[in-house]
């Protein structure tokens, strides 16, 4: 099993004709480029493209191998260091993507070099945030309707979409409740055993990680950004940005990539 990883990380890989297998202690999102690879786990396998993607959660043994040319998009993710419902990655699956998400893929694959072994720290958070904010509005395909099921009707796209158009403004659990057809108990309930945290939690990490998008456009403003995400003023915004990244925001923008943005 390979090391604890501290935090996200992105890379193009090649997979061989060999079969080969492995397992680690992070989540991880292979999404299909050119060409196209298998990968098995438990004895399901299946077979993708620029047209899917595969979701591994950590702790699960993998085999993978590919027949032919083929380029991957592999996201690395320490669990809970972007924010994406933990049930998402309950079980390994194969998943179509939309040709959306696949521009989007191919947009952040520009900025990457095959044999990197990761892109650079403040890039590779950037790219995550992007691509699986872009992957949660992208997850009412067929592909995830077991999983949805699971959730006994709590819909964690639905719910991740509303508090993206709702950043701005103070978190009304009562509302977002409502929105999705619960009591507010029942509610907060069934968010905690999905997301593996509380709402208010979750929506923390959520601003942070649309913050990183925004900072990659020098046409705003820090303080726009803040208000943007739901942070009272600049200052409340710096003090989290930094907590959580180590690194104040102004700081960031100054030496970080360009994220890539869908079409």
């Amino acid at each position: 099993m390979s090391a604890l990883l501290p935090r996200p990380a992105v890379s193009l890989r090649r997979y061989e004709a060999t079969r080969a297998s492995e397992v680690h202690d992070f989540h991880q999102i292979v999404l299909g480029m050119d060409g196209s690879m298998e990968m098995a786990v438990d004895g399901n396998g299946a077979r993708i493209d620029c047209g899917g993607a595969w979701i591994i959660p950590a702790g699960a043994c993998h085999a993978y191998w590919a027949d032919g040319d083929n380029r991957q998009l592999v996201l690395d993710l320490p669990a809970t260091s972007i924010a994406v419902p933990e049930r998402f990655f309950e079980r390994a699956r194969a998943i179509a993507i939309d040709p959306t998400m696949t521009r989007l893929v191919a947009d952040v694959a520009r900025h990457v070099h095959i044999g990197d072994a990761r892109a650079s720290e403040r890039f590779a958070w950037q790219a995550a945030a992007h691509l699986c904010g872009a992957l949660m509005h992208d997850s009412r395909d067929a592909a995830l309707d077991a999983a949805l099921d699971a959730l006994r009707g709590l819909d964690f796209a639905r719910i991740d979409r509303w508090l993206r158009l709702h950043l701005s403004e103070p978190l009304r659990i009562a509302d977002l409740a409502a929105h999705c057809g619960f009591g507010m108990r029942r509610f907060h309930q069934l968010f905690n055993e999905a997301f593996g945290e509380t709402p208010h939690r979750y929506l923390h990490r959520l601003r942070l990680d649309t913050s990183l998008t925004l900072l990659a456009d020098p046409r705003i403003t820090l303080t726009d950004i803040a208000l943007d995400v739901g942070f009272a003023d600049q200052s409340a915004f710096t003090h989290a940005f930094t907590r959580r990244f180590g690194i104040a925001p102004g700081q960031w923008r100054a030496s970080a990539s360009t994220t890539p943005r869908a079409h």
